[in-house]
């Protein structure tokens, strides 16, 4: 951004500050452009989108309550409409749509949001409407409800699968994303389809600064994984899960020198309709960024950062505030 008294391109600084949601502080990094000469500053809508979404994600945890695309899958789980789940909820005609959009709901509209993922209770929710829904509304919505039960259940090897690439829950220590197999098996192939085939250690330091980069400007990450600081620099939590998840990720052999390695490559072309405009144009960033970095690169680049350096000794996870902090993007 330039300047608009001396048409100079200006600097991005951060700070730590408080901001007060609902009665009670928080502190988040609060972003800005600064002209150099004049030392004022400025902030752009997504900055302060970022900063509020780093705010309200910590009130979300705080007190159990849902975030936005968990609120959005609960409806698309009963084929709903917003203004038809407000009905049912008792909320404002508007209400449920604003919670989709990112307002926060109160801590009881909150957590009756996120006790109705279990269709057991939306039942409930459902035969108390009846009289409000019409007798047709009522049967076609409580046969909906009435299938979700005879299979309510997770498969075991959904669960399975799913702890065993993520190891957290969501919060600061994955930048607050949604813990999506199919969100993440995208951004692993959308990287291919940008960079090619791809050795182990190089998408391990993509990754790190895609979701560190996504946290910074937007105020949450993108994949759901978490990072710790380890000799090659950052990578993945159980990182080898990670990329043996999918079949659609082909790993193969290739020699270096007189070493070998593995790279990854593309099995199929990613579904970028899974994939958010902010999330394409974080991931094109990163991958134009690195294009020309081999993995000794990746590693020396990493090393550099207070990130690295600050969580290395004795190998601990990596906090996204360190997002603040890149140097390398």
């Amino acid at each position: 951004m330039k300047s608009p008294f001396t048409g100079k391109d200006m600097e991005i600084v951060y700070e730590v500050r408080t901001w007060n949601f609902r009665g009670e502080q928080y502190e988040y990094t609060h972003a800005a452009y600064r002209c150099v000469d004049t030392g004022e500053q400025f902030t752009s809508e997504e900055m302060e989108d970022a900063g509020y979404l780093q705010v309200t994600n910590q009130y979300r945890i705080k007190y159990g309550l849902p975030f936005t695309d968990e609120i959005a899958d609960v409806r698309n789980r009963y084929g709903l409409s917003a203004a038809k789940m407000a009905q049912i909820m008792g909320f404002g005609i508007n209400q449920w749509r604003s919670y989709e959009a990112g307002e926060v709901p109160s801590v009881s509209n909150g957590r009756m949001i996120r006790s109705i993922a279990r269709p057991v209770v939306f039942l409930d929710y459902v035969e108390s409407s009846r009289n409000v829904l019409g007798e047709k509304d009522y049967a076609k919505i409580r046969a909906k409800v009435e299938a979700q039960i005879d299979d309510s259940g997770f498969p075991d090897r959904e669960v399975y699968d799913l702890f065993r690439v993520y190891q957290c829950d969501r919060g600061l220590d994955n930048g607050y994303a949604q813990l999506s197999l199919p969100h993440l098996k995208n951004v692993l192939l959308y990287i291919l389809s940008k960079c090619g085939e791809v050795f182990y250690t190089k998408m391990n330091k993509l990754l790190f600064y895609s979701d560190f980069l996504s946290y910074r400007r937007h105020g949450v990450a993108m994949t759901g994984l978490s990072y710790r600081a380890l000799t090659y620099g950052p990578v993945p939590e159980k990182w080898d899960n990670v990329y043996s998840q999918f079949d659609e990720i082909v790993h193969e052999s290739r020699f270096y020198g007189d070493k070998e390695g593995c790279v990854l490559l593309a099995g199929a072309a990613p579904d970028l309709d899974s994939l958010s405009p902010e999330d394409m144009n974080v991931l094109d960033e990163v991958c134009a960024r690195f294009a020309e970095c081999n993995s000794v690169d990746m590693t020396e680049i990493s090393h550099k950062e207070q990130a690295w350096l600050e969580n290395v000794d004795g190998h601990k996870r990596i906090p996204f505030d360190a997002a603040f902090k890149l140097k390398a993007i």
